[in-house]
């Protein structure tokens, strides 16, 4: 594990309150023990019970563990162990792992085993291609039920044109509802999206307007799909939600070893869904990667990330036209910081860009890295400057704003973010010795 500085520890917090309940706990005399060894540091802390927490950290990734009855992940505990160590490690006693720890860590490796045995069955285990064709063509066919349906519904929508969207917002959800009926999982979570556009800026029309022709390529796409090259063939089937196994992406993805730079993460909430999106960038290969990830409840992600540190690991890609989407084969390793890569300018970036749209119109969002932008406010709101009249529209909360343009000193600096289409969000930003992070709202 690298030696993370408080405020990168900080950034591992599932919320607020758990990072300022942790700098409380950063007090020596509330730990009776701190040791550590090559694999593990650990410590019991005192709470308001007689028998102290145990409290223990994995350095491979860092991973947590606390006997703390706290459903946040990593906990106050945790986050404090961490902090402690950051701050005076002469806290800690070099000592043999005690056996709540050994078993812990030899538990971790035996569940790293069993994905590795999975994943050489999954290889070596012939497939019934008849039963996997039956399972296709019974999906297929509900798939079609469901994109005539919202054939039917598009070809209303231009009728009776878009005046009546504003008064009729539970239509978005029950046209969702009934793509999930019919297993297009992709297309109910662009409707949502699409319905929560309506009406909030003077210009939803033609939003909306142009992603609902993004669905009738959809549909268009899905009746031709037999005769799409089979990169785009993956691409389509992934916008409408049929999902590719994990063990399936391990035992025979296109796998990439590199030190992978964290150029940002973004986090998401959708009713009790958390969604984040780990962008990386290999150091060597230049390789864009996004790693997603889902937690029910609460923040709870298996593997924990430092925005600006660097990570050793193989990726498995998922399959495409210009494949981005990537699962970690193991857990990831932090390394030592190492300088953030140089960015291209505004120009090449969106040339970039328009290459990526052109390969998978439906991937969104997609990855923007701008490296001469300075952030500027006006009457249109926030908006990325580049050299001339170029300029890039910002969806960043107002606060955020001013401290990114804080970071810039009014001079360029790199930016790198997310582009929907309309705006980039950006995620984080660089110049020199200063490094800029969008602020993520706690649960």
């Amino acid at each position: 594990m690298m030696q993370l500085s408080a405020g990168e520890i900080l950034q591992l917090s599932p919320d607020e309150a758990s990072a300022k309940a942790a700098k409380s706990l950063v007090i020596r005399g509330k730990w009776p023990r701190l040791e550590f060894d090559e694999q593990a540091i650990w410590g019991e802390c005192q709470g308001s019970g007689s028998k102290p927490y145990q409290v223990q950290v994995d350095k491979s990734g860092p991973a947590f563990r606390c006997s703390c009855p706290s459903r946040k992940f990593p906990c106050k505990h945790g986050l404090a162990l961490l902090l402690l160590m950051a701050q005076n490690p002469a806290n800690f006693s070099a000592a043999p792992a005690p056996a709540w720890v050994s078993e812990w860590l030899a538990s971790r490796q035996q569940r790293a085993e069993k994905q590795e045995t999975r994943i050489a069955e999954k290889r070596e285990a012939p497939a019934d291609p008849q039963a996997i064709a039956r399972r296709e063509g019974t999906r297929l066919q509900r798939m079609g039920g469901g994109l005539e349906e919202l054939e039917r519904w598009l070809n209303d929508r231009l009728r009776q044109g878009l005046a009546q969207l504003p008064g009729q917002t539970a239509i978005w959800e029950e046209l969702a509802r009934r793509m999930i009926d019919a297993q297009l999982p992709g297309l109910a979570f662009r409707l949502r999206r699409i319905g929560s556009r309506v009406g909030k800026t003077e210009d939803w029309p033609g939003h909306v307007l142009g992603s609902l022709g993004q669905l009738r390529l959809l549909i268009d796409a899905f009746r031709r799909l037999d005769n799409l090259p089979p990169a785009v063939q993956q691409d389509v089937r992934a916008a409408l939600g049929m999902t590719i196994e994990r063990e399936s992406v391990l035992a025979s993805g296109e796998r990439l070893s590199d030190d992978w730079w964290v150029l940002g993460q973004a986090i998401d909430e959708e009713g009790a869904l958390w969604m984040r999106r780990v962008w990386l960038q290999g150091r060597q290969s230049g390789r864009l990667a996004m790693l997603l990830d889902f937690a029910h409840g609460s923040r709870r992600f298996a593997q924990s990330y430092v925005t600006a540190s660097n990570v050793n690991a193989e990726l498995a890609f998922f399959p495409g036209n210009l494949p981005l989407r990537a699962i970690a084969v193991d857990d990831a390793r932090l390394q030592p910081v190492k300088p953030l890569p140089v960015a291209d300018s505004v120009d090449v970036a969106l040339e970039t860009l328009t290459r990526a749209v052109a390969a998978n119109p439906w991937q969104s969002p997609h990855p923007l890295l701008v490296g001469d932008g300075v952030p500027c406010s006006g009457a249109w709101g926030w908006s990325l400057h580049g050299p001339g009249q170029r300029r890039l529209p910002l969806q960043v909360r107002e606060e955020d704003g001013w401290q990114l343009l804080a970071a810039s000193g009014g001079t360029p600096l790199a930016v790198f973010g997310e582009w929907d289409g309309e705006a980039l969000r950006p995620l984080s930003a660089w110049r020199e010795q200063v490094l800029w992070q969008e602020e993520t709202e706690m649960a």
